[in-house]
């Protein structure tokens, strides 16, 4: 085995670096990993899958397995950095990590660090432009002709705001702080006013009117998943029909052949929020079951990584009246019955010490993470401002500078530079907010069911016959079939137990394969015993064969399957 390739924590790296990475990692640790292209995207890079699990205990399409992603949408590449995170610590703390060696013994782990590498690729370039996803052009293969054109027109290598002086402009100068953009009063005359832009330049511009230019790609892979998806005119960049990018299809192609998966999660920026579904219907819509156990899973990674986990339909609608659907993990969840989340890395707000919707005395529903952006105090402003000037170095809020704008005339430039600030954490930042994370998924992974042998016995009948008995239960937190949401959609099927003869033994009575059911975990237990449990065995399930060995000596095997709960394989000798 080869040494482990460091792995950098501190700095976002492009594709080239990740291939060479996630390929050294696998060289290094065979056994425990293996690396493998799941598709192309549309400009033909590979999207890289790593395969995490202890070979030697059995493959990984035999064990119960966990799924991670990240970087699906262009700007948000923190998320690569925590799956790369995630799979260094399963492969690096093996044998030394108790809860490490566990669930790379016992589970698998699928992860797919970055999703959509042409739209990281653009934005980590030397020239960086602001993509929503993929670089394909939807819904016109054309340029916008008119408006404003978001890009870095000073020559500092970054793109931040423009103000423009406006007697009807709505903002204004902060009176304790200039450098701060507050709102005009609703019947405020008299001052001096602004207009705010992005930075850029202003293409057949008639001197009075303008709009700011769309993207030419205007798709967002994070609408193009099955569940609920709505076409453009209800929802753009959803994409001309489910599953229509290649990336987004790689992704469903992946979890529906592997049956395996129990739990997911895909890794965004930014809010500092664990999501979980629906997103299109109250909790209401639950089988009470699911939404207890994703309260369950949801309350212990907010007490491992410090983020909140909330309803995306009660707490994170961009609009009161508005859904947002065709999303990764409503796909998940509500086809196939995996308890999946979507995790918004990193909050600004939350290091400035806006504790509002952080704090663990927070009502469920009574903060909308979204809404901060339509309206807040002005102190808060104020706070972030602050946060940026002590923590930052200078790189998070700029100084307004007077620019000689071609089109607007004199403009000032500056304020806040929203890539380095909010989009991601800045580097200095980022392996301490993404550490916690990994720790919260091996937990969950190991809540998966996980099926064991209970008992096996041999009882001979006489004239060359045998009984044998297999009792087999779920060892995990889990029910076999995950969540109740699985058994609605008929995605999971019941325990399978199989019996192989050698040559000359006979099967007298019993199935050579049958269906047996499904087994309970602990997760829907009471927490308190008033003298009124009944534990029933729903954990087990017992199949008897009887067979007959006519030469006195012979071997049969037995299998146990459950698609998501793994395979237990024996071999039985009989007359021995």
């Amino acid at each position: 085995m080869n040494e482990l390739p460091s792995f950098p924590f501190d700095r976002y790296i492009r594709y080239d670096e990740l291939t060479a990475l996630l390929h050294a990692l696998a060289e290094a640790r065979p056994d425990l990993m293996r690396i493998e292209s799941i598709g192309k995207s549309h400009e033909n890079r590979d999207i890289w899958c790593a395969t995490v699990t202890n070979t030697a205990t059995g493959p990984d399409c035999e064990k119960p397995a966990f799924y991670a992603d990240g970087n699906i949408h262009a700007t948000e590449v923190s998320p690569t950095t925590a799956c790369l995170y995630l799979l260094r610590k399963l492969v690096a703390e093996y044998g030394t990590n108790a809860d490490v060696t566990r669930v790379v013994d016992t589970r698998a782990f699928y992860i797919i660090p970055r999703v959509n590498p042409d739209g990281a690729e653009v934005f980590l370039s030397d020239r960086p432009r602001y993509l929503r996803s993929s670089t394909r052009p939807y819904p016109f293969d054309e340029e916008p002709l008119d408006g404003l054109k978001r890009e870095d027109i000073d020559g500092d290598g970054l793109m931040l705001q423009m103000r423009v002086p406006d007697p009807n402009g709505p903002w204004k100068k902060h009176p304790d702080d200039a450098r701060l953009m507050v709102r005009r009063d609703p019947t405020e005359e008299g001052g001096d006013y602004y207009r705010l832009l992005p930075e850029g330049r202003l293409t057949n511009y008639d001197g009075a009117t303008f709009g700011v230019q769309r993207n030419k790609e205007g798709l967002d892979l994070n609408r193009n998943f099955p569940a609920h998806w709505r076409s453009e005119h209800e929802q753009p960049g959803a994409g001309p029909y489910p599953t229509s990018e290649p990336e987004a299809r790689a992704l469903v192609a992946f979890i529906t052949g592997h049956k395996n998966i129990c739990g997911a999660v895909t890794f965004h920026t930014y809010s500092g929020v664990l999501l979980r579904p629906y997103g299109t219907e109250s909790d209401d819509a639950f089988p009470a079951e699911d939404l207890w156990t994703y309260q369950t899973l949801g309350k212990k990674g907010t007490e491992l990584t410090g983020y909140p986990n909330v309803s995306v339909f009660h707490d994170f609608r961009y609009h009161p009246k508005e859904v947002i659907t065709g999303v990764f993990d409503d796909w998940c969840y509500d086809h196939l019955g995996i308890f999946a989340w979507t995790t918004e890395i990193w909050s600004p707000h939350r290091q400035a010490g806006l504790t509002e919707g952080f704090d663990k005395n927070t009502k469920p529903g009574s903060f909308k993470f979204i809404g901060w952006h339509r309206d807040h105090p002005v102190e808060d402003d104020l706070k972030l401002l602050r946060w940026a000037d002590e923590k930052l170095g200078g790189k998070g809020y700029y100084d307004w500078r007077p620019f000689d704008h071609p089109e607007l005339g004199p403009v000032e430039i500056g304020g806040w530079d929203a890539v380095y600030a909010f989009r991601n954490p800045p580097p200095q930042f980022l392996e301490a907010e993404i550490a916690p994370h990994a720790d919260w998924l091996i937990w969950h992974a190991l809540c998966s069911p996980l099926l064991a042998v209970h008992s096996v016995e041999t009882t001979p009948l006489g004239d060359d016959h045998y009984k044998l008995r297999l009792v087999v239960h779920n060892t995990g937190w889990l029910p076999s079939y995950v969540a109740k949401k699985a058994l609605e959609r008929k995605a999971v099927r019941p325990v399978i137990a199989e019996i192989a003869l050698s040559p000359g033994v006979e099967l007298v009575t019993g199935k050579q394969r049958e269906e047996l059911t499904q087994l309970e975990g602990r997760a829907y237990k009471p927490v308190g015993n008033a003298g009124s449990n009944a534990d029933a065995t729903d954990d087990r399930a017992k199949v008897e064969w009887v067979v007959r060995v006519p030469e006195g000596k012979g071997r049969v095997k037995l299998i146990a399957r459950h698609e998501r709960a793994g395979t237990i394989r024996l071999e039985v000798p009989l007359g021995e």
